[in-house]
C-alpha cells in the first residue's frame, strides 16, 4: 500500500473528509512521526506496534572491485517492531506453507 493508496482508502471510508483534507491529515501524522524519530524518540502505537531507532556500529567492509578495505561509518537507522494485536491479525489472514 502506498501513502497515494492509504489517502484513498480513509476518505472513501470518512465521508465528511475531502481527499485533499485525508491527504494533508496523513502527510502531517507521517511528518510528526519523521520528526519525533529523528529526534531520538520511540513511538508506540498500541495494537499496532511501535517504531525505535537502533544503532548500527562502524564496520570495516570491503569495495568489492578493488577488495581494499573500506571504513563504513556508524549509522542509525529506524526500527519497527510489530505488536501482538497486528502479528495475529497478520497471521490469521496468511496461510502458512
Amino acid at each position: 500500500m502506498t501513502r497515494s493508496d492509504l489517502v484513498t482508502v480513509l476518505a472513501e471510508r470518512f465521508g465528511q473528509l475531502t481527499q485533499r483534507d485525508t491527504e494533508f491529515a496523513v502527510k502531517t501524522i507521517l511528518d510528526a512521526m519523521s520528526d519525533a524519530l529523528a529526534r531520538g524518540h520511540r513511538i508506540e502505537i498500541r495494537g499496532f506496534g511501535s517504531f525505535s531507532i537502533s544503532r548500527r556500529p562502524p564496520r570495516v567492509g570491503r569495495n568489492p572491485r578493488s577488495g581494499e578495505q573500506v571504513m563504513i561509518p556508524e549509522k542509525l537507522a529506524p526500527h519497527f517492531k510489530p505488536g501482538k494485536a497486528l502479528r495475529e491479525a497478520v497471521d490469521m489472514h496468511l496461510p502458512v506453507e
